[in-house]
Order: structure tokens, then C-alpha cells, then sequence
């Protein structure tokens, strides 16, 4: 074992490095249960906003308020996860439609129907993988046995992960990425590839438990103006899932008004800041989400 790597600590001596750090602690069987449960290394992630440049927190941290910042996060994630759900099956169902009734049933197995930046081999191999992952799925099974593994446009977008949907669209044809762009969110192909690599990392981040509070993002979308210190925020992703969603009055009446009682729920605890959010930005996110037009003019 290299030496660099640190020994093992017990949830005693986890207590008393946080503790040794600044962080108030006024119970110590509900912060070791915690540790025990959560796991230090993924818990003192929530630390960062809290810690000085010398490596001690904050005068004031205690362990309650990171727990519920923690909780706030896990709760976020969930509520997310479920607005990148409905964007990703309208996606699917519209990229599907269009390619379909433009090339065909099985278009996409052609690679002249895509750009020349397309990759087709690889295409075919994820969508390969995929099939081999699903094989015992009913709709898989019935398209292996009875059309040769065969699948329709329409079929196999349902295997697609989010970042092969994102892909799909960014290897369209530059006249097929206007059509789609334009007819359903009024906007150019160039910013709807921003926002389908936001939130391809969004959902990955989400569906692997990974921490968005305080946390700096590796891209930024197009199409906002927002200050420098926004860009690779929270604020900016909320912008692009605001943008994305397929339905307004769904998003006003079932998504913002959980995302404000969950606001509401730990106000006490969590900073704004930490996510970039500005004050007013219930109102701006209630006022943003597209209309569900169905059309490719």
C-alpha cells in the first residue's frame, strides 16, 4: 500500500477532526450515526462553502446545518431529476417524429442522413450496447426475435441514454438541427447543443447522487446573460431545465411549487449564494417555460 494513502478512521475520529476543524458539534451520537450512515468523505463535501483558506471552518458551522444542507441537496436532486425525466422523454418522442417522417423508419442507420461529423460507427455500437444491456426487456426481446433486430427510429430512441440523445442531435444535418430548434424552442442549434450537454451532466449528476450545492459545473449554456460567477452554477442549469421543459403549466404548477416548498423548508439553512441563485429567481423561473408546440416549419 502506497504511504501517501491516509489510514482509515473510526467515526470517533472523524467527530474529532471535524470538530479539531471548527465545526460545532451538540450531538454526538446523532453526528456519528450520520457519519456511519452518509459517509465522512461524501459529508465534509458540504463543508466547502464553510472553510477558511487555512483549512478551518467558518466561525458558526455546526454539524446540523451541513446535515441539512445535505438533506436540502438530496431532496434538490430527486425534484431535478424528475424535470430531466420529462424532458428527456419529450425529446425522445420529438427527435424520433421528426427523423422518421424525414428519413424513414430506419434513417438513423444511414449515416448520409446525419452531418459529416457524425460518427456512425460508434453510433451503431452504442446503440449495439445498449440493445445487448436490454435484451430481456419485452420490446427489445420482440424486435430481436421477430425483425432480425431491426429497430425503428421510434423504437430505439427508448434505449437512449440522454447524452446519446444529445449526440443524435448534435450530428444532425444542419438544416434538420435549425427545423427542430426553431419549431420547438425558438432558438438556434448552436445553444440547443449547449443545453442538451448541460443537462446530459445535470442528469448524470443527479442519477449518481453526485453534490450541486456549491458546486462549479465543467460547462456553461449559451443563450443566458449571466455574469461570470453564475456561468458553471446551479442558477445557470435551473436556467436550461426552465428552457428545456416541455410544459408550462406543468411546470408551474407541479414543479415550481415543489421547488419552493423545498426552498422554503430549509431557507434557514442553505445560502443562495452557494447556488448562484438571485433573489428574485422564483419569479424569473416561473415566468420562463416554453410552450408545447408541435410543429417543424
Amino acid at each position: 500500500m502506497s504511504n501517501d494513502i491516509k489510514a482509515a478512521t473510526t467515526l470517533d475520529e472523524q467527530l474529532e477532526i471535524l470538530r479539531s476543524r471548527g465545526c460545532f458539534i451538540s450531538d454526538e451520537t446523532f453526528c456519528k450515526a450520520k457519519l456511519a450512515d452518509i459517509n465522512y468523505y461524501r459529508l465534509t463535501a458540504y463543508f466547502l462553502p464553510f472553510r477558511n483558506a487555512d483549512g478551518l471552518y467558518c466561525e458558526g458551522t455546526s454539524f446540523h446545518t451541513i446535515y441539512r444542507i445535505y438533506e436540502f441537496d438530496r431532496k434538490l436532486r430527486a425534484l431535478l431529476f424528475s424535470a430531466v425525466e420529462e424532458i428527456e422523454v419529450f425529446l425522445r418522442a420529438r427527435l424520433a417524429y421528426y427523423f422518421a417522417h424525414t428519413y424513414g423508419p430506419i434513417g438513423h442507420l444511414d449515416t448520409s442522413n446525419f452531418s459529416q461529423k457524425h460518427n456512425h460507427e460508434k453510433f451503431v455500437k452504442n446503440i449495439a450496447r445498449e440493445v445487448d444491456s436490454n435484451k430481456k426487456v419485452l420490446f427489445v426481446k420482440h424486435h430481436l426475435e421477430k425483425y432480425n433486430g431491426v429497430f425503428p427510429i421510434w423504437v430505439i430512441t427508448e434505449l437512449f441514454t440522454f447524452g446519446m440523445l444529445s449526440y443524435f442531435y448534435s450530428d444532425m444535418k444542419t438544416a434538420d438541427q435549425k427545423k427542430i430548434a426553431n419549431s420547438i424552442y425558438k432558438t438556434t442549434p448552436k445553444v440547443l447543443i449547449s443545453w442538451l450537454r448541460c443537462c446530459t451532466d445535470l442528469r448524470n449528476i443527479c442519477a449518481h447522487y453526485g453534490r450541486l450545492y456549491y458546486r462549479i459545473f465543467t460547462a456553461y449554456p449559451a443563450g443566458f446573460d449571466l455574469q461570470e460567477r453564475v456561468k458553471c452554477r446551479l442558477w445557470s442549469y435551473m436556467l436550461v431545465l426552465n428552457a428545456l421543459y416541455p410544459d408550462r403549466q406543468k411546470w408551474n404548477s407541479e414543479f415550481m411549487p415543489a421547488l419552493e416548498e423545498l426552498f422554503d423548508m430549509y431557507k434557514g439553512s442553505i445560502d443562495l449564494y452557494h447556488i448562484a441563485f438571485p433573489k428574485d429567481w422564483l419569479a424569473q423561473l416561473k415566468a420562463g417555460a416554453v410552450e408545447n408546440v408541435f410543429a417543424y416549419a
